[in-house]
């Protein structure tokens, strides 16, 4: 406590050097905070479902060794014949448009089998889960809502169970409450039984659209699953070779599948912020050890009192680690503050998000950084000052104790200076990334294009004809409003991770199973689709308003597609097979079109095909057009021209409103949100390694004041003094730039193994290590370049009128 109360005393009679300190620190806590908060409500933290350590994905596995979604057909085997698990669910995407009660609303929705609330070990709110009778087809028309709904809707009242609720012109009847906060592929508001589908989708094994979640059964491992899941779809590769034949199955743990690529990177990142967080240490550490040496006549005669020398240790670490927890305090609160506008930095949000904040865990976190920290950057000085010579430091005022300690200073600097370089490398390779993204030609001018989904009204929806003419006449009315150039219907929109992607065989026969076949990219379109995203026509024509069901079934094809399979022949007037058996005759080709993301080609195939939206077969209108997107070319803001699209879709809703730029910069996400963090940690860490460096040299100048004036006396030019010192910090800097360049390296092997990170840039590119290693150096002559000025100013006269 006596040291306690005499270092708190200290900092009060040096206000600055305690705020410069405790600011530092701040910074270097409050960044690790932030980041680790993030790291444990994402990575760490347990899901908010029972024993969330046996919950698994079960996915379908391509020849390819791609994991897909599975077919129904497929999941209701998997439920017969798997004993490694103790329940099994299924899950699939499906919107809603809601008219009552109250005012018309498009809603996300799943639909989902019996049991999967308490396959994940979710407690309803109110009600309970669909009964098998219900989950199967022509059951009676049931439905769970979200407690927003439910709030929203009827007042959060119990007497919503029983009560209906209209979705796309089918009223269902009301039978439980969905807990708010639960989201497992995206925010949900209605829930409808997955066997009252479509039966389209139902009864087809080559659909792969659903989300197959399991439970494992105590005792059974990973390992046991993935082998009974393999033997029991290697039965259904037989049963049903036409479908089947060469697909496995794989199992992955939930909380592994959720996280995905985000905890990769939130661990770099942690790994990145704690650089910066050594850097503030040296930092602090300098300053300690610049005011230890200043204090050196005060320890020397408390060593003459009797002090020891653990004693005189004691007292620097306390002092230090009395600073560290005042800025690990404030560093919390700039964390708690910086939480929202750092999750607010992806565009997409990151997957359990909502657990990211404040909690127990982070608070251990922060006091114990904050005193290892304080400990870390007050053991050199203390160090320092435990060996000093008590009998020189009294008679000579501790001159051979500065020197110690400038020795000290300069190792901490070029640590400052080798670790800066680490992480302005690792910014630069991911800046030099998204500016590739940025430059890569997606096939298709991202200016100017906004799309959005039309809900269908309970008269358009009757029959397959009437949602035809519905967007017939939705196209008509869009396409004659001033300022839209041209506009068309898509199933799939470029970049957005939409995916429809089917088997096909050039000809006019299947050959093979489905699941060998190669795979090709769909859009079903219409026309002008090609004008709206001005996609270039390379041979033959595109689609026409002509092309019908009364018509020959035609396709486009991309180049990737026509020079891989039919290499210098004419690929104008080939058939091509596609897995629901229909064949189409190509009559032209466009160019290839970036679908997956920019920079993205690890998905299924890079082919790609138009077939006419208007060529659809009745059986599966009911299913694509319920999603259609519309895409519009118009030199106008979206806010702009979107009451107008509001005013000719007669009190339909629009949703998903998004620019097409929008979107491009979504599909790079993954690489833009590392590079924001990580260069603003490597410019913190840059301007914490300047200061280090002016810090330093101004200290060294104050020392050699004595110096400098014999120097001036004798004749040195002021230009010779301030090359002298220029020369002193740019030696530190260089110094520093070998070790960082080394660790640099180790860096960009690290940034190699994280693909989705890096594009267009080699890990080790030296033009990225010889761009930071300039700006380093242009910074550390900068930090020097005032204590030189302020050196070659001084007066020979003033500096030896003591001599």
């Amino acid at each position: 406590m006596d040291h306690l109360r005499y270092g708190l005393r200290q900092l009060r009679r040096s206000p600055g050097f305690a705020i410069v300190a405790v600011l530092t620190l701040a910074l270097g806590i409050g960044a690790n905070t932030a980041i680790f908060s993030m790291l444990e409500g994402i990575v760490l933290a347990p899901l908010p479902y029972t024993q969330p350590d046996r919950l698994a994905i079960v996915w379908t596995r391509l020849p390819s060794a791609l994991n897909v979604l599975t077919s129904v057909p497929d999941f209701r085997d998997w439920q017969r014949n798997a004993r490694a698990f103790e329940q099994m669910a299924g899950l699939t995407s499906h919107n809603y448009d809601l008219t009552s009660p109250g005012t018309p609303e498009h809603l996300n929705g799943n639909a989902t089998s019996s049991g999967f609330f308490s396959t994940l070990g979710v407690k309803l709110t109110l009600g309970r889960d669909f009964s098998p009778q219900e989950d199967q087809h022509g059951g009676p028309p049931v439905a769970l809502i979200s407690e927003r709904l439910w709030r929203d809707r009827f007042a959060g009242s119990d007497d919503a169970l029983g009560k209906s609720v209209t979705l796309s012109a089918v009223d269902y009847t009301i039978v439980g409450v969905v807990p708010s906060g639960f989201r497992l592929e995206r925010n949900t508001d209605v829930f409808t039984p997955l066997g009252q589908g479509d039966p389209v989708i139902l009864n087809n094994r080559g659909s792969h659209g659903m989300l197959c979640v399991a439970r494992l059964k105590p005792g059974v491992t990973l390992a046991q699953a993935k082998a009974e899941m393999s033997a029991v779809q290697v039965q259904l590769d037989r049963m049903y070779p036409v479908v089947d034949r060469g697909l496995g199955a794989d199992v992955v743990l939930l909380q592994q599948q959720l996280v995905g690529d985000t905890g990769t990177t939130l661990l770099l990142l942690l790994g990145a912020v704690g650089l910066v967080l050594l850097i503030a240490c040296a930092n602090v550490a300098n300053l300690l050890l610049a005011r230890t040496a200043a204090r050196t006549g005060e320890f020397a005669v408390r060593a003459a009192l009797g002090a020891s020398r653990a004693q005189i240790a004691r007292q620097l670490i306390t002092e230090s680690v009395v600073l560290s927890l005042i800025g690990g305090a404030l560093g919390l609160l700039m964390a708690t503050w910086a939480m929202r506008p750092l999750l607010a930095m992806v565009p997409g949000g990151l997957p359990r998000s909502e657990n990211v904040g404040v909690n127990i865990q982070v608070l251990l976190f922060t006091f114990g950084v904050a005193v290892v920290v304080g400990i870390l950057f007050g053991l050199a000085p203390a160090l320092k000052s435990s060996k000093m010579d008590l009998q020189m430091t009294l008679k000579d005022r501790g001159r051979g104790v500065a020197r110690g300690h400038h020795r000290s200073q300069r190792v901490l600097v070029v640590l400052q200076m080798a670790l800066t370089l680490v992480l302005l490398t690792g910014a630069g390779l991911l800046f030099r990334t998204v500016r590739r993204l940025w430059e890569a030609n997606p096939g298709f001018d991202t200016q100017h294009v906004v799309t959005f989904k039309v809900g269908l009204s309970p008269s358009a929806s009757k029959t397959p004809a009437s949602m035809r003419v519905f967007y017939r006449e939705l196209l008509q009315r869009i396409q004659q409003i001033p300022g839209v150039q041209a506009a068309d219907a898509t199933v799939l929109v470029p970049l957005s991770h939409q995916a429809n992607s089917v088997p096909f065989w050039i000809g006019p026969h299947a050959t093979g199973s489905m699941a060998e076949a190669p795979r090709l990219t769909l859009y079903s379109t219409g026309p002008d689709y090609l004008q709206a995203l001005r996609i270039p026509l390379l041979h033959g024509r595109f689609l026409t308003a002509a092309d019908t069901l009364q018509t020959q079934p035609v396709i486009v094809i991309d180049s990737v597609l026509a020079r891989n399979y039919f290499g210098d022949q004419d690929a104008v007037g080939q058939a091509i097979t596609i897995a629901s058996g229909l064949t189409f005759r190509v009559i032209g080709v466009v160019g290839h079109v970036t679908h997956w993301g920019l920079g993205d080609d690890r998905q299924y195939s890079q082919s790609e095909a138009y077939a006419s939206v208007y060529q659809i077969t009745d059986q599966w209108v009911p299913v694509m057009f319920a999603d259609l997107t519309v895409a519009i070319r118009t030199p106008l803001e979206t806010a702009a021209v979107m009451p107008a699209i509001r005013n000719v879709v007669y009190g339909a809703p629009v949703y998903d409103v998004h620019s097409m730029q929008e979107i491009a910069s979504e599909s790079i996400a993954a690489q833009r949100f590392p590079m924001l963090l990580l260069g603003a940690f490597a410019g913190l860490a840059l301007l914490l390694a300047s200061i280090g460096i002016y810090g330093v040299i101004s200290y060294l100048m104050t020392e050699r004041v004595r110096e400098i004036g014999i120097r001036m006396a004798l004749g040195a030019q002021r230009s010779d003094v301030l090359r002298m010192v220029m020369e002193q910090g740019l030696r530190l800097a260089l110094t520093g730039i070998p070790i960082g360049g080394a660790a640099a390296l180790l860096l960009a092997r690290l940034l190699a193994t994280f693909s989705h990170l890096l594009f267009g840039v080699r890990a080790n590119d030296p033009w990225t290590l010889l761009a930071v290693s300039l700006v380093l150096i242009s910074a550390a002559l900068l930090a020097c370049y005032i204590p030189a000025r302020r050196a070659a100013r001084v007066d020979p006269m003033v500096a030896l009128r003591c001599d």
